[in-house]
C-alpha cells in the first residue's frame, strides 16, 4: 500500500539553517549539560523553541508541541524525534536551566560565535529599552534574597506599551549598527529607570566587549552624573530638548548657518559645548521631513493654546480685584504662563456697588468698590517665529571631539541606525510573534523565556542580513511586496513568499512540493545549509550569474 505523509515546511528550513550555522544546538548543550536521559537534548529543545518563535502564526510556547504537529519535525530537528517529544515539562525544565546557567552569560556566548561566524562589523552599537507587559500577580520569589542580584522584580512602572495597569518588566538590548545584530541583553525591574541604568549597561557592555567603537543610546543616556561616568569610551546620544541651551540652539540659529548633506533632508551645523564638565561636540539637524509634522503639530498646537488662553481671560476678566494693583498683578502673573501668547491694552475697570437696584441717586457714594482686569489675547510672533525656527531640528552630542576621524554627517547616519533596535522591540512585540503571551508563572520562567525571543531576534536579523549582503554581492534582486525589485527585502517578506511549501515523504522517499523556480532562486541566496533543508543542491546564484554573463559575451 502506497503510504503519503504531508508535513509543513514553509519558512522553517530557512530558521533552521541558520540556527545550525550558528552552532547553537552545540553551544547550549555544552552550557547547559546534556541530559543522557533526555529523548531530545537541551539544545534541540531551543532550536524547537525559536521555530516556534519565528513561525508567525501565533502559536505561543504553551501550545509547543500542538505548533510541531504538522510539521517535519525529524527533518527539521532530527531522526527520531516526534512532536510529542516537545512536552510541557521538558520545556520548563529547558528553562529552568537557561535561567540558572545565567541570561547575559548565554546570550553573551552566543553573540561573540554570531560575530565570528557571520562576520559581523563592529563599528558602532546601539543601547535601547523597552518594557513588557504580563498578566498575573508575580509575587517575588522566596529565594530571592539568595539570588538579589539576578531575579527581576516584575511590577508597575512606566509603561511604554500604554498599559500601567499591568505589571511590566525591562528588556534591555545593545544591537550592532550592521544587520542591527543583538550584541546584549540584560533584563531589569518594571521600575527600571534608564537615565539611572544606561551609563551602568553601557559600561557593563564594554567591559564584556572591549568595543572601542561607537556608544550610541537616546536622551536616557544624557546626563551631567552619566557623562562623568562614560569615560575612556566614544558616546553619541540625542540631548534632552528640557536643556536650556538645546532650546537656544534649535530656535536661535539662522537657517544660512546649516550645510546641505549628501543625505537627502538633512542640514547640520555643529556647536562646542561643555555640559556636565566634559568637552563635547554638539551636532544640530535641521530634518526636512521632521519639520513638516512640527509644523503641522505647531499649528495645532498654537489653536488649541489660542482657544483654552482665551476661555482664561474671560474667566480672570470675570474676576473681582480689590484694587487696581491687584488686578493688574493677576494679568501679569498670568501671562507669565502663556507659552505662544502675549497681552495686549492691558486696562482695569473700575465697577461700584450701591446696595441696591437701580441707578444710584445723585452723589450717592457706593457702598464698595471692585475692579475687573482687561486685555487683548495676540499671538506672541516672536515666540511663534522661534518655534517655527526650531521646527525640526534636535540636537546630538558626542565626546568624539575629531572630526577627521568623525564627521557631523557620519554621526548622524551612525544614530539613525538606533531604529534598529527600536525595529527589534517592534518585532518582539508583534502579535504575530509569541511575546504577547509571557504566561509564565514565575520571574525565572519569564527571563528565560525572555532570552528566547532575543534568540529568535538574532537568528531572524542574521537571516536578514544574509540574504541582503548576498543581493548586494550578487547584484540580484527580489520582489517586494507591490512586485518591484528590492535589495533590503524584510526576511518575514520572504517567509511570507514561502507559504505553502512542503515536505512529502511517499512510500519513505522525501521530496519536496510546491518550490517554484522562483522560490528555489530565492533560496539559494541563503546557501548551502539552507538548501539542504529543501533538498536542493547548492549552487551559489553568483555562479550562475557570472555563467550568463560569460555566455553573454
Amino acid at each position: 500500500m502506497t503510504q503519503l505523509n504531508v508535513k509543513n515546511l514553509d519558512h522553517l528550513g530557512i530558521i533552521a539553517a541558520i540556527v545550525d550555522e550558528l552552532g547553537l544546538v552545540d553551544y547550549i548543550n555544552e552550557q547547559l549539560g546534556e541530559n543522557d536521559r533526555a529523548k531530545i537534548s537541551a539544545g534541540l529543545v531551543v532550536k524547537a523553541m525559536i521555530l516556534n518563535g519565528l513561525g508567525f502564526i501565533n502559536s505561543p510556547l504553551y501550545l509547543f508541541s500542538r505548533f510541531f504537529e504538522d510539521k517535519p519535525v525529524e527533518h527539521l530537528l532530527g531522526k527520531g524525534i516526534k512532536a510529542s517529544d516537545l512536552n510541557d515539562d521538558r520545556l520548563g525544565r529547558v528553562l529552568d536551566l537557561i535561567f540558572m546557567a545565567g541570561i547575559s552569560r548565554l546570550f553573551l556566548g552566543i553573540c561573540l560565535k554570531a560575530v565570528e561566524i557571520f562576520k559581523i562589523v563592529m563599528k558602532s552599537s546601539h543601547l535601547d529599552s523597552s518594557s513588557l507587559s504580563v498578566q498575573g500577580e508575580y509575587k517575588l520569589s522566596v529565594e530571592r534574597e539568595d539570588k538579589e542580584s539576578q531575579i527581576i522584580h516584575i511590577t508597575h512602572g512606566y509603561s511604554k506599551d500604554k498599559r500601567p495597569d499591568l505589571k511590566q518588566f525591562v528588556l534591555n538590548l545593545v544591537c550592532w549598527g550592521d544587520g542591527d545584530i543583538p550584541a546584549f541583553l540584560e533584563l531589569g525591574d518594571g521600575n527600571q529607570s534608564d537615565k539611572k541604568e544606561f551609563a551602568k549597561l553601557l559600561k557593563k557592555f564594554n567591559e564584556q566587549w572591549q568595543f572601542d567603537g561607537l556608544y550610541i543610546a537616546d536622551s536616557a543616556l544624557y546626563s551631567a552624573d552619566n557623562l562623568q561616568k562614560l569615560t575612556g569610551i566614544y558616546w553619541l546620544c540625542s540631548v534632552p530638548k528640557t536643556i536650556r541651551e538645546v532650546q537656544d540652539a534649535v530656535s536661535q540659529l539662522a537657517s544660512e548657518q546649516f550645510i546641505t548633506t549628501d543625505l537627502e533632508g538633512y542640514r547640520l551645523t555643529s556647536l562646542e559645548s561643555e555640559y556636565g564638565g566634559v568637552k563635547q561636540r554638539w551636532i544640530v539637524v535641521d530634518s526636512e521631513q521632521k519639520k513638516a509634522l512640527d509644523l503641522k503639530q505647531l499649528t495645532k498646537k498654537t489653536e488649541k493654546a489660542t482657544a483654552q488662553a482665551q476661555r482664561q481671560l474671560e474667566q480672570l476678566q470675570r474676576q473681582e480685584f480689590a484694587c487696581r494693583e491687584d488686578a493688574l498683578t493677576a494679568l501679569s502673573r498670568w501671562e507669565k504662563s502663556l507659552e505662544l501668547h502675549h497681552l495686549e491694552d492691558l486696562s482695569v475697570v473700575e465697577k461700584c456697588h450701591y446696595g441696591h437696584r437701580g441707578k444710584p441717586r445723585p452723589h450717592e457714594q457706593p457702598i464698595r468698590r471692585r475692579y475687573h482686569a482687561q486685555a487683548t489675547l495676540s499671538l506672541n510672533s516672536a515666540k511663534v517665529q522661534a518655534s517655527e525656527r526650531a521646527a525640526g531640528r534636535f540636537v546630538l552630542a558626542t565626546n568624539q571631539l575629531d572630526g577627521d576621524s568623525l564627521s557631523d554627517e557620519q554621526l548622524l547616519v551612525h544614530y539613525k541606525q538606533q531604529q534598529g533596535v527600536e525595529r527589534g522591540f517592534r518585532f518582539l512585540k508583534d502579535p504575530l510573534f509569541f511575546a504577547s503571551s509571557v504566561f509564565l508563572k514565575t520571574p525565572e520562567r519569564i527571563m528565560a523565556l525572555s532570552f528566547i525571543m532575543v534568540l529568535c531576534l538574532l537568528v531572524y536579523s542574521l537571516g536578514q542580513r544574509k540574504l541582503r549582503l548576498a543581493l548586494a554581492e550578487q547584484e540580484e534582486t527580489v520582489p517586494n511586496q507591490l512586485g518591484k525589485p528590492t535589495q533590503r527585502p524584510t526576511l518575514r517578506w520572504i517567509f511570507q513568499m514561502l507559504r505553502g511549501v512542503h515536505w512529502v515523504v511517499l512510500d519513505n522517499c522525501p521530496q519536496i512540493i510546491n518550490l517554484t523556480l522562483e522560490r528555489e532562486r530565492i533560496l539559494r541566496f541563503f546557501g548551502a545549509t539552507t538548501c539542504q533543508y529543501y533538498l536542493l543542491s547548492y549552487t551559489s546564484n553568483v555562479h550562475n550569474l557570472r555563467f550568463i554573463k560569460a555566455l553573454k559575451s
